[in-house]
Formats: structure tokens, C-alpha cells, sequence
């Protein structure tokens, strides 16, 4: 399949209005890499200058290592799978399927054996003589998807292909493109998404786009586990990081952060001499939160609300002095905890440092 490369790309309508900036990445053959970001930040913008839909301001997009920057769609070896099917209604899913590859005038027989072996990776085989009308949502996304599939192209690009479906067809459809990728070990992928579930387990790797850039790029794990920054810290993960202000009192290969709210904090992220007294933010995910009776606390609070979800239950904590609102996540069922103080505590090496912003780990 292909490489991509994009180098110093930016994005700029009618000559002043800047969304993209500066943006770097290599996509390497096979991966699956997913856009993730806050509406707005141009992730739908930058999948369709790939595509060659949008026009490159400046910068350079390379596909297998020749500049497209100004090589139509049509020739790019590009498909791309956008979220409202776009399906022809009166043609059945074979035509449907079969349309790029007649326009292409491939012969009868290629055509057929293309559309039956797309058929069968999506298991649309029983489907092929009907009209997309007589079809589900996810029916029809897998129809988008096949008739993707049958052009062979260099680079698969998905634009939040699963948000028109309900909750049960975007978790079916997600396991089925996921397996469908298995198929396709050597196939590039590219897929947008607003949905964190779909990034974090279909990704090689993520890239979270932010104030005109890309804020950082990983796999979903270390995005979750060393983010480079409080927006990735609060932007992956759900519900967000909690962030609590305070100041560094002890420093070495393990630090002491006393909060402004009374806690005491204590991490694994070294820090040196220079660092004293500095002013930082501590993150703490709410499931890495535990209870805890002894006298050294990261957070005490006044729980404000509850939601029990079975398996896990969400505690909702007043603001209190210069804490935002916190939530923790408790495993299991808690019951009789609204209104009730509770002290929170978590492992060091659960208790992130940021420092004007950026993580220690990082610096």
C-alpha cells in the first residue's frame, strides 16, 4: 500500500483565517492512524487535504514519496468513506459496489470477482441484490466501506463513518472495520473520529489535533499513560483527568506537591533541586483514585452526586477552595456516599506533574 508524509502542511481560507498550522507526520504502510480532536480543530479539514478535496495552503503531502500536493483526488489512489453512506438509492449493493470499477472499464469478470471478495470480507454476500433502502445503518456503512475496497486503493480514509449509527451498530461496525483491518495487514488507514472508544481501540496511533496543530501523537496507551500535556491529559480519557493546583515541596526520584486545597501529593516523576517551590498542576484519572482513612490525602471532599454503573460508580465531589469540580471512579457498587466527606488517595506512580502546562516526563 503507501507511505504518507506531510511536512510543514497549513491550511488557510480566503488568505487570513488560519485552522491548521505546522502540521508534521509520518503514516507509515499498514498503520491505522485516527485524528482525534475538539469540533473545530481541523482533523475533517486535514483528512480531505489528503484527499485532495481541500486545497494544501502550503507545506507538502507525499504518498509513496511523490508530491500530490497538486494531483486530483481521482488520481491519488485515495477512497474515502464519509459518514452519510452516500449511496446511489436505485442501484443495488452489487452495482453499488461495482460503479468506480465500470467507470474504470474493467472487464465483466474482474469487476464480479472484486465485488465478491469485498462481499465476503464484509459479509455482505446475501446483501448483494438488495436496494440500500432495505438495509440498516451499519448494512449501508459496510456498503460505503466495500465499495472502497474494490479499487484497491493506496490509502483508506474514514470520516467519522460511524456517527450516524446508534450506540449498538457503532460497536458492531467498529469490531467489524477492526477485523476488517486484520484482513488488511498492509492496508493505510486514516480515520477521523469525535468518539474516544473508536480511537483508543482501533489505532495504531492517535494524533489529537489542537489550536491549529497536532498537540502529540502516540499509540492510545501512551497517549493515556504519558501525555505530554494537560489538554491530551483531560482531552483522552473519560470521564477527563482531574488537574489540582500546588506547589512543589520535595524533589528527587520522588516527588512532594502540597496542594492549595490541604492535600499532599506524592509521584514517581522526578524532578531536581531547581524545581522547588515551583508552581504545578498534578493529574490524577479518576479511576486511579482509591479511599482512604490515613491522615495524608490528595483530596477531601463533599460527594455531591452519584452514578452507579454496575461495574463502576462515579462520584461527583463539590468545588471546594481552589480545586475545580473532581470525580473519582470507584470499582464496584457504593452506596449511601452522597452527602458523605470522603478522602482520596492514589499510587505515585498514578500522579502526573505538569508544569506551566507540559508534563515532567516529557521535558
Amino acid at each position: 500500500m503507501a507511505d504518507l508524509k506531510l511536512t510543514n502542511i497549513e491550511k488557510t481560507y480566503g488568505g487570513t483565517v488560519n485552522v491548521l498550522n505546522d502540521i508534521n507526520l509520518e503514516i507509515e504502510t499498514g498503520e491505522l492512524i485516527v485524528f482525534v480532536g475538539p469540533s473545530g480543530c481541523g482533523k475533517s479539514t486535514l483528512l480531505r487535504m489528503i484527499a485532495g478535496l481541500e486545497k494544501i495552503t502550503g507545506g507538502e503531502l507525499q504518498i509513496d514519496g511523490q508530491v500530490v500536493n497538486d494531483v486530483p483526488p481521482s488520481l491519488r489512489g485515495i477512497a474515502m468513506v464519509f459518514q452519510s453512506y452516500a449511496l446511489y438509492p436505485h442501484m443495488t449493493v452489487r452495482d453499488n459496489m461495482a460503479f468506480a470499477l465500470k467507470l474504470a472499464k474493467m472487464s465483466r469478470a474482474e469487476i464480479d470477482a472484486a465485488v465478491m471478495a469485498a462481499a465476503e470480507k464484509l459479509q455482505l454476500t446475501e446483501y448483494l441484490d438488495r436496494l440500500p433502502k432495505a438495509l440498516s445503518g451499519g448494512q449501508r456503512q459496510r456498503v460505503a466501506i466495500g465499495r472502497s475496497i474494490v479499487r484497491d486503493p493506496k490509502v483508506y480514509l474514514f470520516d467519522e463513518p460511524l456517527s450516524n449509527l446508534d450506540a449498538a451498530l457503532r460497536v458492531a461496525t467498529r469490531i467489524e472495520i477492526a477485523q476488517l483491518k486484520e484482513q488488511m495487514p498492509n492496508s493505510t488507514m486514516i480515520y477521523v473520529t469525535h468518539d474516544q472508544v473508536e480511537a483508543m481501540t482501533l489505532a495504531s496511533r492517535i494524533v489529537v489535533l489542537a489550536n491549529k496543530g497536532i498537540a502529540q501523537v502516540g499509540t492510545p496507551l501512551e497517549l493515556y499513560e504519558r501525555p505530554r500535556n494537560e489538554f491530551v491529559a483531560q482531552f483522552i480519557g473519560s470521564p477527563a483527568m482531574n488537574l489540582l493546583a500546588g506547589e512543589v515541596t520535595g524533589t528527587g526520584a520522588t516527588t512532594t506537591v502540597r496542594l492549595d486545597g490541604g492535600g499532599t501529593a506524592t509521584s514517581t516523576v522526578p524532578t531536581s533541586a531547581a524545581d522547588m517551590g515551583a508552581r504545578v498542576n498534578i493529574g490524577v484519572r479518576p479511576e486511579d483514585f482509591v479511599t482512604t482513612d490515613a491522615g495524608s490525602h490528595i483530596f477531601e471532599g463533599t460527594v455531591n452526586f452519584t452514578e452507579a454503573l454496575g461495574e463502576v460508580t462515579l462520584l461527583y465531589f463539590n468545588a471546594e477552595a481552589d480545586h475545580d469540580a473532581m470525580i473519582a471512579k470507584l470499582p464496584g457498587i457504593h452506596k449511601g456516599l452522597r452527602g458523605e466527606t470522603v478522602r482520596l488517595g492514589a499510587d505515585p506512580s498514578k500522579v502526573h506533574i505538569f508544569h506551566q502546562g507540559v508534563s515532567l516526563l516529557h521535558r
